[in-house]
């Protein structure tokens, strides 16, 4: 005798079915509901950081920790100068990773919160000076192309004077140096300090341009101590 298989009934079917069908419907709700996860910070209460973002470098000023005296915005990119507490050793931070040690370090200068000056133009430049030992001593940033760079040649003042001013009416800031005319005596000397004064002006890229005309004593000179010239106040500087 054949023994009749036993059969599911359609509807006990259909209801399992539908129970697999509702399940997996709940699973992707719940994922497409679910929060995102919060955006990572850099510090506790910080602004979260793009993707890629660099952080600010660390540096020391010398054997000390930095200490920002100064900062400007030019050209659109923040420059910041940082130094020790004595102000004898700085750096500059130009932007968020470009960082330049000051060769007027070693010249003694003694810098402060009036150390930093930039100007904006076809060129941006920026300019550090501070005082030391018989003057001032001043240090040029120059961005070409939206890089930085330092050119490595120190100005001195025997007159306590280093500024910026477009003299060449170029779009670009030139370098101002006051210092007294005294061939043949050594700067600083007594005999020094009692000669006259001239204003000589460095265009960025090409150099000295010429010379101001002798004066009695630097407060002379027009907008004295933040020196005004024009090109019509130059003319070949003197021999040394």
């Amino acid at each position: 005798m054949r023994t009749q298989e036993a059969r599911t009934p359609r509807s006990v079917l259909f209801t399992a079915l539908l129970a697999v069908v509702v399940t997996a419907g709940v699973i992707v709700a719940v994922i497409l509901l679910r929060p995102s996860a919060p955006a990572p910070t850099g510090e506790p209460g910080a602004a979260p950081l793009p993707d890629g973002a660099p952080s600010a470098p660390k540096v020391n000023c010398g054997h000390s920790a930095c200490r920002e005296i100064g900062a400007m915005t030019v050209g659109g990119v923040p420059v910041v100068l940082l130094a020790d507490e004595a102000g004898k050793q700085g750096v500059v931070r130009i932007g968020a990773d470009a960082v330049f040690p000051l060769i007027i370090n070693d010249l003694g200068v003694t810098l402060k919160g009036d150390s930093l000056r930039c100007v904006d133009g076809a060129t941006p430049v920026c300019l550090v000076r501070g005082e030391t030992g018989g003057g001032s001593a001043g240090e040029l940033l120059v961005a070409r192309g939206g890089v930085w760079r330092d050119p490595g040649k120190p100005y001195f003042s025997d007159a306590g004077t280093v500024v910026l001013n477009d003299v060449t009416a170029d779009g670009i800031a030139d370098v101002i140096v006051v210092r007294h005319e005294c061939p043949g005596a050594q700067s600083g000397s007594a005999r020094c300090q009692a000669a006259p004064v001239l204003a000589e002006v460095y265009d960025v890229a090409r150099g000295s341009v010429g010379c101001t005309r002798r004066y009695t004593a630097p407060s002379e000179l027009r907008g004295w101590p933040d020196v005004r010239l024009t090109k019509a106040d130059l003319r070949p500087c003197p021999e040394r």
